[in-house]
């Protein structure tokens, strides 16, 4: 709990801005992931099975020239296809030669761009449907081309519902032993259905993106939490800036207060000596002549609570600095306690303690605790003139102590609860209204925060969080 001020603490939001960065920065790097791996992977396939295509065509030539070619010739005198024995030896042997590869079809061109042979009898005899890949098999050179169907977003990811190679080559006559290939005498277009390799590739990229966004998922929780801290060192040191901002602000507005308080007590103190001085002798000597006479005791307690003011003015003017030796909290409020046990009987005051066991000591000035929990205690006395409870809880959290002080007065109006931190503000008929400033000065400088609130069921709650050791604060030692 802070104290609440003027000027709000605004952290820079790293954490938030870093991670809404982070997050798009890896969709977008898996997008293009996606599209990277697709691109290469289908020219990768694409390479491969024309590759495999033709050797499959090498192959083909071969097995024509051996088993079809020569062995027709020899027997028939002449080669045609229109012939139905023709046709179905040529089939037979284009078949047994494919039969272990994954061709889906087969197509034989001859010089005119008339389809000689194919596995569909239906495509026999059609004509100049070869197109610029025919044209280059005439010439000698192998060409294929890519033929996918499926909707965009399918192509494009690299999941489409059909995917085919076909691939158009020279067929030549291979003579055997020969060191060069002979003559082209047709063209073959072979057709590959590639579907299930490129599922194979698909559901690879899915396992490489997948495993990138672990990847990447795991390394932005690292960077979180190394932002996370370096913003709560950033926070502290916001925090501290506002603080000795504040601090800069009080002391110059309580330099010439200081300065005027300085000289004026020195000022009213020593004749203020002299009167209480001579108010207790004249005191002795009209209590001979004149007992019932009280006009010096009303002047030496006047005198008295004269000097309570002025030194009221000197702490909050020129607050001293703590004495910090170890000691004990809870000692410290049952001294308190034990100071006003008068009072506390007299008007039927009843205090409850709920101390937390095992409770470790605390470098800290006891003698300024003491006056600032005295003061608390003694306000807390005054919001219930009539007598009430007072709870009081110290509790020890990781480096910190907290204190708790709650009564069951009428609380703080509203209008005014902003207000009690500011110096010389009282709703009291007596009071020079620094008790609160005090407090706040001497919390303050244990490196302590202070909040005062009012309760929900009635009567006010004063909070106070003290380090166990100032010097060991995080955001010291950073």
């Amino acid at each position: 709990m802070k104290i609440k001020s003027p000027e709000k603490v605004k952290p820079f939001r790293l954490v938030k801005y870093f991670t809404f960065t982070s997050l798009i920065a890896i969709f977008i790097g898996t997008v293009a992931l996606t599209f990277i791996n697709t691109y290469w992977a289908g020219q990768m396939q694409l390479k491969k099975s024309e590759e495999y295509a033709l050797l499959l065509v090498d192959n083909l030539n071969h097995q024509i020239f051996t088993q079809f070619f020569l062995p027709a010739a020899l027997k028939f005198r002449k080669i045609q296809l229109r012939n139905k024995e023709q046709f179905e030896w040529l089939d037979k042997v284009i078949r047994s030669t494919v039969y272990s590869f994954k061709v889906e079809k087969v197509n034989i061109y001859d010089m005119s761009n008339i389809i000689s042979y194919s596995f569909d009898p239906q495509w026999v005899g059609k004509k100049d449907i070869g197109g610029m890949h025919y044209q280059n098999a005439i010439k000698g050179e192998a060409s294929s081309r890519l033929i996918q169907r499926g909707n965009l977003i399918e192509t494009l990811i690299g999941f489409p519902k059909e995917s085919k190679i076909v691939t158009f080559a020279p067929l030549r006559a291979r003579v055997p032993l020969a060191t060069t290939a002979g003559p082209v005498g047709g063209v073959v277009e072979i057709v590959q259905d590639l579907s299930e390799d490129y599922k194979s590739i698909f559901k690879f990229q899915i396992l490489v993106i997948s495993t990138s966004a672990v990847v990447m998922g795991l390394l932005l929780l690292i960077l979180i939490f190394v932002v996370k801290r370096g913003e709560t060192i950033i926070k502290h040191r916001a925090l501290e800036r506002i603080r000795l901002k504040e601090q800069l602000s009080r002391a110059e507005h309580l330099s010439s207060l200081g300065e005027m308080v300085a000289a004026v007590s020195h000022e009213i103190r020593n004749p203020l000596g002299i009167i209480k001085s001579s108010a207790e002798l004249l005191e002795k000597q009209i209590a001979k002549t004149d007992p019932k006479n009280n006009i010096p005791k009303i002047v030496i307690e006047e005198s008295r609570r004269l000097n309570n003011i002025i030194t009221d003015f000197l702490n909050f003017a020129k607050p001293r600095t703590p004495n910090l030796l170890p000691c004990r909290v809870e000692k410290i409020i049952d001294e308190n306690i034990a100071f006003l046990s008068s009072q506390i009987k007299r008007k039927s005051y009843l205090i409850d303690k709920d101390y937390d066991q095992n409770l470790p000591e605390i470098i800290a000035d006891s003698d300024m605790l003491y006056q600032a929990f005295l003061n608390i205690l003694i306000n807390a006395m005054q919001a219930m003139p009539g007598g009430g409870r007072i709870k009081i809880a110290v509790m020890s959290r990781s480096k910190w102590i907290t204190i708790l002080f709650v009564d069951e007065g009428q609380g703080i109006p509203d209008e005014l609860i902003g207000k009690i931190w500011s110096p010389f503000f009282t709703t009291k008929e007596k009071g020079t209204g620094l008790g609160l400033g005090i407090v706040r000065n001497i919390i303050e400088a244990h490196e302590g925060d202070i909040q005062i609130e009012n309760r929900s069921t009635g009567g006010a709650r004063i909070t106070i969080n003290l380090p166990i050791d100032p010097e060991k604060l995080s955001w010291k030692q950073s």
